[in-house]
């Protein structure tokens, strides 16, 4: 109990800005601390933060290890319903019906829904504000996951991946993740998408977009002091764009946080024993404690 009051007084105590200059500061020690502190316990952690300006490195935490990322996945699946809709394959105005075999529970709001149709648009805007997992499954459904992983393929990359739809429960022939993925490569996609550079303009700018919308700051978005139901524009200097990925043992988030001095692209992943409340307390505290270094790094 005293180890778990130390490190709420940790994460929550005002922070001494450590930069008086006109130039960011570059120390993520507490970052570094944070999850060491979470690996030396059996968690595995990875983390990568990278200066969006200059490309500099800023965070690098075994960034090159393949973890389960959960619902992180699904921008995948936005990158290619965006890339259809700029190409002009359907329109964001065809309706999609759900079926029996796309119900699904856990995230999302159409489940809760009297509605049997709706927009292809609306339903990746449902995915990019709530990980909608039954507008998931529709429209992977509609566009086919073999399309998603030629996509990724075709971005170059090579550890991270959507690797099946949403269940409610996985079976020995089911794919054992929903996705996959490197922080060094989720942090790159979405310093590509913040340039445009994914697919490109249009397609990048719709998919940042409906991840605007995001509602999870549960984790390192929790620092930012922002609203999680109304954050499109900036606030207090501050704009931000981020997926979250949530499973039992996994905690994963990668976004941009821009702010008054510069932008970071940034990705974390933590799998961890999900034995207790503790145990899930710990990871959310480490993983705001990233959130805080990337604040103060930006402002």
């Amino acid at each position: 109990m005293q180890a778990g009051t130390q490190r709420r007084e940790r994460v929550r105590s005002a922070r001494v800005p450590r930069h008086r200059s006109a130039q960011p500061a570059e120390d993520f020690s507490a970052t570094f601390t944070a999850l060491g502190d979470l690996a030396y316990d059996g968690a595995q952690v990875s983390a990568s933060v990278t200066d969006l300006d200059t490309g500099k490195t800023l965070v690098a935490i075994d960034e090159r290890i393949v973890l389960p990322t959960a619902s992180i996945g699904k921008i995948l699946l936005l990158v290619e319903v965006s890339a259809r809709l700029t190409e002009r394959d359907f329109t964001g105005y065809g309706i999609l019906d759900k079926t029996p075999r796309d119900a699904v529970g856990d995230s999302g709001i159409w489940q809760h829904l009297q509605a049997p149709s709706l927009p292809v648009a609306d339903l990746a805007t449902l995915v990019g504000a709530t990980s909608d997992n039954l507008a998931t499954n529709v429209l992977l459904r509609q566009v086919g996951l073999d399309a998603v992983r030629a996509r990724t393929e075709s971005l170059g990359l090579l550890r991270t991946a959507l690797l099946d739809l949403v269940r409610d429960s996985r079976g020995p022939d089911d794919a054992p993740q929903l996705s996959v993925g490197s922080t060094a490569e989720l942090a790159w996609l979405f310093a590509a998408l913040a340039r445009g550079e994914i697919v490109d303009s249009l397609t990048s700018s719709r998919v940042l977009g409906w991840l605007s919308l995001n509602s999870d700051l549960s984790m390192v978005a929790s620092a930012f002091g922002l609203d999680p139901l109304s954050h499109r524009g900036t606030d207090h200097g501050v704009l931000l764009v981020h997926k979250t990925g949530t499973d039992t043992g996994v905690r994963s988030e990668a976004g941009v946080l821009r702010g008054p001095r510069t932008a970071v692209a940034y990705a974390a992943s933590v799998q961890f024993n999900d034995s207790g409340l503790a145990a899930r307390l710990r990871v959310l505290d480490a993983l705001r404690v990233v959130g805080l270094d990337i604040l103060e790094y930006v402002h």
